[in-house]
């Protein structure tokens, strides 16, 4: 089977080397972001890109193959890459909500400014989203103290706890899976300097032999050197960029989600007097 893999033609190489990979990705990173048994769909993340990096592996052209065995994991790693990659753009784009978050929140402030406070929680209801959740959270608990003897301290104080508990189930949502990009970009550079280190180890033999050195070994372990250390450089560089990107989104919608909390509570404050 591998060997009719290896002496297939072109566009069937192509399909595995590259449609077949993005189509897994794609399929495991709406799982990841859309299913609640993340733990199966990881353990099969991790099994099937194992697989499809041997694959792959075996269809690549011949100077990459003297990679040796670390760029099966190296590809393995890059395909978890491109999954958590897949994830998190999901995850944090139904973050988002329905709307814009502008949008929203203009509908949000005609609703708190005409005292609408049921129209207002609606809106959060059919936005969605971050930084809606957290304000139905803290609409709620305000509707739920109107009527009650606490003192109006005691009721912006439960107001105040209600958002900062909506805002802590929120946060982990849309950081989870950050410190997986990090973990790959650190193993993937740490696995191509393992590979480095193996075709050095093995030029330098060739060159110890005595008389002239081996020219093929010679060669074979600069190449699986190089090989190695463009694979760990890619894993790297990728995934410190997605990290970066994903974590100024987060701290975008952090931001975005307290200043709306602080118009809500100026507003709700304006309404009572």
């Amino acid at each position: 089977m591998l060997k009719e893999l290896v002496n297939a033609a072109m566009p069937v190489k192509i399909l595995i080397m590259g449609v077949i990979p993005a189509v897994l990705a794609l399929g495991l990173g709406l799982a990841l972001a859309f299913s609640k048994k993340t733990g199966v769909i990881t353990f099969l993340l991790y099994v099937v890109g194992f697989m499809v990096a041997f694959v792959i592996f075996k269809t690549l052209p011949e100077y990459i193959q003297k990679g040796g065995p670390v760029v099966i994991v190296l590809i393995t790693l890059l395909i978890l890459l491109v999954t958590y990659i897949i994830e998190r753009s999901l995850t944090i784009g139904r973050a988002r909500g329905a709307k814009p978050i502008p949008v929203f929140m203009q509908e949000f402030r005609e609703h708190l400014r005409a005292g609408n406070i049921t129209l207002a929680i609606e809106a959060c209801e059919q936005q969605k989203g971050s930084t809606a959740n957290v304000l139905r959270a803290g609409l709620e608990r305000y509707l739920a103290l109107q009527n009650s003897s606490l003192s109006q301290d005691k009721k912006q104080a439960e107001i105040q706890r209600a958002i900062e508990e909506a805002n802590m189930l929120e946060t982990p949502l849309l950081e989870r899976n950050l410190i997986v990009l990090t973990t790959i970009a650190s193993i993937g550079t740490m696995v191509g300097l393992t590979g480095t280190t193996i075709g050095m180890i093995r030029a330098f033999q060739a060159m110890a032999h005595a008389g002239a050195p081996d020219a093929g070994e010679l060669a074979r372990g600069i190449s699986e050197a190089l090989i190695n250390t463009a694979g760990g450089l890619f894993n790297g560089i990728g995934g410190i960029v997605a990290n970066n990107y994903f974590m100024n989104k987060v701290s975008q919608f952090q931001f975005a989600t307290d200043e709306a909390v602080y118009e809500m509570t100026q507003l709700l404050v304006i309404g009572e007097k």
